[in-house]
């Protein structure tokens, strides 16, 4: 008997021993079920990641594509397919520069079906790391990029300091320099004839208007005869052929508008408030300005005739870069078919602070009558971009950068070599404005 119950409970022991060890393994079944559970949310996490990365490469090539469209657009129609192809190549690969990217390629089409446009398809594979324990070992990347030539047209007006400063820290060279690389812009996006046209208005304290306008009904010589006319006090006509062309302001609030002059003005009395352009004898007259037109030479010429002297007055360059774009007397811009929209721009660029104007050396007055006339631009729908050139730690322009359209369209630099590849920029801004993507 007791054997037998030793026995017993000894069975009884044992049972218990084996559900104790089954119960404490509890805890590792639940963790290899967890593991288990947790494998899809790893894949889920892992499955983001690389479409993130596909997505952020995705983005780089649709802007590289955009970029390629627009850059390779202006020789489109004369190349050939190879030499198209070779030149979205060349600009696609060095803007699309993902080491992770496989097996990239890119084609351009031109056509003239039904309007002119250039078409940059790019694709690429990107290997997986996280997706290809799911089987998915590589994700397929694809962009389209198209340049059309739409009906829009482009008038530029460069409104560019020749004042004295600009002789300082090499910036009359680097601005000459950009402002031809962006008439080279421009007539590469000119296909044809009336596309694009450019105006150049140098300018400091005057503007020089041209010296052979000096019989033109335009003009006011009330001043420069009482300063310049010796003959006139005697009764004589007086020889304006010795005036040297430059302009000073126009009288207020003609001096911030863009007003027709009328010839009937000069019937008046001399002293009245006129709409005409009052001729003065400037000893630093800067160079004459050039109305729009798209003689690419004559445009780079005149770029190289700038020279640096005199006081500073935007005001003034504005008002006559805003001529420049406007119909009529003085500057008679070409006559706009109403065929085609057309895009309206002023770039400005000023080394720094007024100092100068018919009135007054007192830059804020002249501050203001400049935030008037940029007024005035921006409500015509004309678009304005500003630069200053800043190498002497002056500062900042507040009007220069009031002025500006919008805060992507005003730089400030404090190195001369900057302008180049500022003016690049806004090239690139204005061939968008002219070919509708």
């Amino acid at each position: 008997m007791p054997r037998r119950a030793m026995t017993r409970n000894g069975r009884i022991t044992k049972i218990g021993r084996r559900w104790r060890g089954f119960r404490n393994a509890d805890g590792g079944g639940t963790t290899v079920m967890f593991a288990l559970l947790m494998l899809p949310v790893f894949a889920i996490i892992g499955a983001a990641v690389d479409y993130s990365r596909a997505s952020a490469m995705r983005a780089t090539m649709q802007a590289a594509v955009d970029t390629t469209a627009l850059a390779i657009a202006a020789n489109a129609a004369s190349d050939t397919d190879d030499q198209l192809n070779s030149s979205a190549a060349t600009y696609f690969n060095a803007l699309f520069a993902r080491p992770d990217a496989q097996n990239v390629h890119v084609a351009a089409v031109y056509s003239n079906s039904g309007g002119r446009s250039v078409v940059v398809n790019a694709s690429a594979s990107m290997k997986t790391n996280f997706m290809a324990v799911m089987g998915v070992s590589s994700v397929a990347i694809s962009a389209s990029g198209t340049a059309a030539w739409g009906m829009s047209r482009l008038r530029v007006a460069l409104v560019l300091d020749n004042a004295a400063s600009m002789a300082d820290a090499g910036k009359l060279a680097a601005m000459k320099t950009a402002a031809k690389n962006l008439i080279a812009q421009l007539r590469n996006d000119a296909t044809n004839p009336g596309d694009v046209y450019v105006s150049i208005v140098p300018f400091n304290k005057d503007v020089n208007a041209g010296q052979a306008n000096y019989t033109a009904n335009w003009l006011s010589w009330t001043l420069w005869d009482a300063l310049n006319g010796v003959f006139n006090l005697l009764g004589l006509p007086t020889n304006h052929s010795s005036w040297n062309g430059c302009i000073m302001d126009r009288d207020q609030s003609y001096d911030v508008n863009n007003t027709a002059p009328n010839p009937a003005d000069a019937n008046l009395l001399s002293w009245l408030v006129s709409t005409l352009f009052r001729t003065e004898q400037y000893s630093s007259c800067p160079a004459q300005l050039m109305p729009l037109s798209n003689d690419w030479t004559g445009l780079n010429n005149k770029v190289d005739a700038m020279t640096a002297s005199g006081g500073t007055n935007q005001t003034i360059g504005l008002a006559w870069g805003w001529q420049s774009l406007s119909q009529g007397s003085p500057l008679n811009a070409p006559v706009e078919d109403p065929s085609y929209k057309y895009q309206k721009v002023i770039i400005l660029l000023s080394d720094g602070l007024n100092t100068q104007n018919r009135w007054t050396n007192d830059s804020s007055q002249i501050d203001a009558r400049q935030q008037l006339v940029c007024n005035n631009i921006k409500a015509a729908g004309i678009t304005l971009y500003t630069v200053q050139i800043n190498t002497g730690a002056a500062a900042t322009s507040t009007v220069l950068k009031n002025c500006a359209s919008d805060p992507g369209k005003w730089f400030v630099l404090n190195q001369a070599n900057q302008i180049v590849p500022v003016f690049g920029q806004i090239g690139m801004n204005l061939s968008k404005l002219h070919m509708a993507k």
